[in-house]
């Protein structure tokens, strides 16, 4: 029996070197881009500052991780780690290391990616929407939410709304909005920012700028060959809007 406590102390001192992870499951946004894009204006600017990676979206339970940069899903492995973070492993040999940080999950920095801190949103997405929604209906509420009036242009007078689900009100010919985010529309509009505005199955991209509570809406001219990928760049206005 006098051996008893010693052995006990001892489990317990080696117990305390390694700590249990915290549970990462649920959704995760990168709030400081939304952040910064609703203050700056300048969306892709802000993405690129603060990003790539937008949302994650883990289940501790099934073992999956998945992120969303806006264009590409990515789907790993998750792995608890002896110091108290979690491993997410990818096709081909590539990881990243995520950490429970109070409030916030933090994406590590690696040799390829700065350190990103992402946190709940206040907006849960409906069952089964894809990785990336919650990321988009807090940024579309934050950067285009409210009514906004159409000070030139067609239908000059109206009143439009950016809902947080992509449908819009008030835009003669578009009943749908999506904000470029990454990818092939990042590389088509260069360093201008681009909305899809579209009507029923026919859409198209524009430019914009956002400047506080100003919209600014403009026609994409393709600077480009027909058999090559799209060049945009700023065209004629097409509308005005103006933030209550």
């Amino acid at each position: 029996m006098r051996h008893t406590l010693p052995l006990l102390l001892t489990a317990a001192i080696l117990g305390g070197c390694s700590s249990a992870p915290s549970d990462p499951s649920g959704i995760w946004i990168n709030q400081a881009a939304i952040n910064a894009a609703a203050k700056e204006g300048k969306l892709r600017e802000s993405l690129l500052a603060y990003g790539p990676n937008l949302e994650w979206q883990i289940d501790q339970k099934t073992g999956e991780a998945h992120y969303s940069n806006g264009f590409e899903l990515g789907e790993g492995k998750l792995a608890a780690q002896q110091d108290g973070n979690w491993r997410v492993d990818f096709y081909g040999d590539y990881h990243e290391v995520l950490e429970v940080d109070g409030k916030e999950l933090v994406q590590q920095a690696s040799e390829n990616l700065p350190e990103q801190r992402f946190v709940h949103p206040e907006t849960a997405p409906a069952d089964g929407a894809p990785p990336g929604s919650a990321f988009e209906h807090a940024l579309y509420s934050a950067y285009l939410g409210g009514t906004w009036t159409i000070v030139e242009g067609q239908g000059q007078g109206g009143v439009v709304k950016f809902n947080p689900d992509g449908s819009l009100e008030g835009l003669p010919g578009a009943d749908r909005y999506a904000l470029c985010l990454a990818g092939d529309c990042a590389a088509m509009s260069g360093e201008s920012d681009s909305i899809w505005l579209q009507q029923g199955n026919q859409g198209a991209a524009w430019i914009f700028v956002h400047d506080g509570d100003e919209l600014e809406i403009l026609e994409a001219k393709n600077r480009a060959q027909i058999d090559e990928m799209p060049e945009y760049f700023p065209g004629k206005r097409a509308w005005l809007l103006e933030r209550d």
